[in-house]
């Protein structure tokens, strides 16, 4: 072939009578042999029928106005059965082509919102509530098992034990949801090698302020909770972990009607602690009978290390408030359902603001509007809170912030930031409150009161952009 493909038939051609004018500098393309450099001259009689195209424009103006191209209306017009004949003998058109560019010009366009789609992010709002619950419940143990020890004096093993074991917690939970991407089998081997790991380790170390003796006991029956515990909760099996804690709850909520004697008050938390330890263990069981996944390499362990800083530096933030109020870190221990609540909304929120908004700075001022009623919503409960329990209105809303932005990051893989500025805070509050060192009081409402604010920032800045949504 010498030549390229005509792009529209030039069947025009047949009743149109074209006189060229002189040949211009540039060569005219084919197609656009009716601009200037044509003059056209119809035949009587062969005129488009305006009436009839109107008629059809009105007729299809639901189909004409989404199209961005005279082609789309012309594929339109084909599916409809339109024949050439009919084309130029009802609306006068000499072709398919041009009776589509009419109908183009004559409809307005219209570019209908896309159909809604569903939440890939709604939250499991019973399913929050009830982690909620089970972060506090185990302080029901301490309740009972109080007459037995003496919380002021000997608590420093079990502190110690719990902020071991909840930034390996942390740490290991991370780990396991990376291995879950893999397939339940590595998850649970995961857990299996990790979780009994991480109870040696915390009772190890309440063993020092312990000195070896019968405290040490206590603080391993704590460590092998925790990772009991946590080993349920990646596993998703939160009703387990509540039917197991049944003991306890059956014998604090009898404390005011009846003395249940050293025995109960020992044997309630034991009993509920085997119960504990054999349904995770099932839960183990069930994720190692799941079928192997393919070869695939190991995430390297330093990825699961900023998860466990943070949950370092949130253990140390909640023990300095809980020195001062510890009323507050209850109701902080009930927060985290609504919490995990909340970063689930902003997600769903946020994806849908990226589908509202039509420039970068628009879709940073949704997320930025975002962001803040997440946060409103989460602290001004808590302010009241803190006013009850006698916190004061700052010191709970500013750790929960805090603790909420970080985890809002990591949920998106960025670790570092709130790991570092965490254990800045969390560094900053303890020497304060340990060493008599200023701001005092208002060390921990100080300094998560800077953390939440580059905590924000950092939010804002990774958060603005739509890429990570996506």
């Amino acid at each position: 072939m010498s030549g390229p493909i005509d792009l529209e038939p030039r069947g025009g051609q047949q009743d149109t009578l074209a006189l060229r004018l002189a040949a211009p500098v540039a060569r005219t393309p084919r197609r656009h042999l009716a601009d200037a450099a044509t003059l056209l001259l119809r035949l009587p009689g062969q005129g488009p029928d305006e009436a009839a195209v109107s008629v059809l424009a009105a007729e299809l103006a639901d189909r004409v106005g989404p199209a961005v191209h005279p082609y789309e209306v012309a594929a339109l017009l084909e599916a409809d059965g339109l024949s050439a004949d009919m084309i130029r003998s009802r609306y006068g058109h000499p072709d398919i082509f041009s009776l589509a560019a009419a109908l183009y010009e004559r409809v307005p366009r219209v570019f209908p919102e896309p159909p809604a789609t569903a939440d890939p992010w709604r939250p499991d709002t019973v399913r929050c509530l009830l982690r909620g619950v089970l972060f506090a419940l185990p302080a029901l143990a301490y309740l009972l098992t109080a007459p037995l020890w003496h919380p002021g004096r000997d608590a420093a093993p079990l502190v110690v034990g719990g902020i071991v074991s909840w930034a390996w917690g942390q740490a290991l939970g991370h780990r396991a949801y990376l291995r879950m991407a893999t397939g339940p089998r590595e998850a649970a081997r995961t857990l299996l090698c990790g979780a009994p790991l991480g109870a040696a380790l915390a009772t190890a170390a309440a063993a020092v302020p312990a000195g070896g003796g019968p405290l040490t006991w206590a603080a391993a029956a704590q460590s092998l909770y925790l990772a009991a515990a946590g080993v349920l909760l990646v596993l998703g099996r939160e009703w387990l972990l509540l039917a197991a804690l049944g003991p306890v709850c059956a014998g604090a909520a009898a404390l005011p009607w009846w003395e249940p004697g050293p025995w109960l008050r020992g044997g309630l938390p034991a009993l509920a602690l085997l119960a504990v330890l054999g349904v995770a263990g099932w839960a183990l069981r069930a994720g190692l009978a799941a079928e192997p996944a393919g070869q695939g390499g190991k995430p390297a362990l330093l990825r699961s290390l900023p998860y466990g800083l943070f949950g370092l530096a949130a253990a140390v933030l909640v023990l300095v408030e809980g020195r001062r109020e510890p009323y507050a870190v209850v109701v902080l221990t009930l927060s985290m359902g609504p919490a995990e609540w909340l970063l689930y909304r902003f997600r769903g929120l946020a994806l849908a603001a990226l589908g509202r908004s039509a420039t970068p700075a628009g879709f940073l001022l949704r997320a930025a509007g975002v962001l803040s009623g997440c946060l409103l919503a989460y602290t001004l409960p808590l302010v009241l809170a803190g006013v009850l329990t006698g916190a004061g209105p700052a010191a709970l809303p500013l750790l929960a912030a805090t603790l909420w932005t970080a985890l809002l990051l990591q949920a998106f893989g960025a670790a570092w930031p709130p790991a570092v500025l965490c254990l800045t805070a969390a560094a900053g509050a303890s020497a304060a409150d340990l060493l008599g060192l200023a701001p005092g009081p208002a060390a921990v409402p100080g300094y998560c009161a800077a953390a939440a604010l580059a905590l924000a920032g950092c939010a804002l800045r990774l958060l603005g952009r739509p890429a990570p949504h996506t």
